[in-house]
């Protein structure tokens, strides 16, 4: 994995970058209007319509995605009609019986069949059997980044060697060289390769975010790295100030989306955390503001099985109490509760 690191900027080239909002002052919505993993405004049509067994909508959306070489909507969309798949399976089977050379369908059959496996202590034999769905959705367009990224998980999952992740990963920074998902999945890996090696994947996390253009979501990797050594509590110390950089650059990453807005919804909830952990009250009460309505499972699904719940709490005590610390477990979770060095954690979690 030390030659990944060396590969990557290589492969870096600028980027289109995002349009800068100013930050809002008012306050968060009540807890009754807030929600969990809302789908933004193209994705929601596609899931009302999967709810009454229709895919063209789907299928539709991934296809404008492809077009328009979208590929972080294009990743989110394929992780969000995965997971609905898992919960109406046949609602999938007809869309790929129907077109079985649809790009966007075989996208979605290579994630569910990762995320059918994921869960299962014989994790590593039963994606084993899934690569023949992966390579399928990544021959049906070698532009497209997220096969690589699946690919990628399932290497981790599949406990693959350094030198054949490399290649995965050399492959998939080539298509797409500030691919948010694929840089956490190397995150990923790397932590789950040396166990306790903070050091190690914020070199990674840095050396990503200094190459990549202000408005990429590659900016919040070195604050998933801060939340990897925040949560995991093994490994030499990471000093403060690395830390505190971190969380500035995704606090940078994140006054260049509107507030209120589900896009960054699930960058902020993690940002938010490790402010919390920083003990930057005034810094979490923005991020606050701008999250609005738009809490996400991750990170609180990892500190309690209500992470909405678990997100009102937080944000109650943190607008009302002041400088009082917060209740234990609101901020603290159980070892390793990322399963990054072997649990059962789902692939899905950025």
């Amino acid at each position: 994995m030390v030659g990944t690191m060396a590969l990557l900027p290589s492969f870096i080239r600028p980027t289109r970058m995002a349009k800068r909002f100013a930050r809002p002052s008012g306050r968060p919505p009540a807890g009754d209007e807030t929600v969990l993993d809302a789908p933004d405004d193209r994705l929601s049509p596609a899931l009302v319509a999967a709810g009454r067994g229709e895919y063209a909508v789907a299928a539709g959306l991934l296809a404008a995605t492809r077009a328009a070489a979208e590929w972080e909507n294009r990743d989110r969309y394929a992780r969000r009609l995965a997971a609905f798949a898992r919960s109406r399976p046949e609602w999938y089977e007809e869309w790929r019986a129907a077109t079985p050379e649809d790009p966007g369908a075989l996208l979605v059959g290579a994630q569910l069949a990762v995320d059918r496996a994921w869960p299962s202590p014989a994790r590593a034999e039963l994606l084993r059997e899934v690569s023949p769905h992966i390579t399928a959705a990544a021959r049906a367009d070698d532009r497209d980044p997220v096969p690589w990224r699946i690919a990628l998980d399932h290497a981790r999952g599949s406990r693959a060697g350094h030198r054949y992740f490399e290649e995965l990963w050399e492959a998939a920074v080539r298509r797409a060289p500030h691919h948010y998902g694929c840089h956490v999945a190397a995150l990923r890996y790397l932590a789950a390769s040396w166990h306790g090696s903070h050091h190690a994947c914020f070199d990674f996390a840095d050396r990503a975010a200094q190459d990549a253009p202000a408005g990429s979501l590659v900016q919040a990797l070195p604050a998933r790295a801060a939340f990897g050594y925040l949560t995991d509590g093994c490994g030499p110390e990471v000093p403060r100030a690395r830390l505190d950089a971190a969380a500035d650059r995704a606090i940078g990453l994140s006054g260049h989306f509107p507030e209120a807005d589900p896009w960054p919804a699930e960058v902020r909830n993690k940002l938010l955390y490790v402010l919390l952990r920083l003990d930057r009250r005034e810094d979490a009460r923005t991020q606050l503001r701008l999250i609005g309505p738009y809490a996400t499972s991750f990170p609180w699904d990892r500190f309690s099985d209500d992470p909405l719940g678990h997100f009102l709490r937080l944000r109650e005590h943190l607008l009302t109490q002041g400088p009082r610390p917060l209740p234990a477990g609101l901020i603290t979770a159980p070892e390793d509760p990322l399963g990054e060095h072997g649990g059962h954690d789902r692939a899905d979690d950025h």
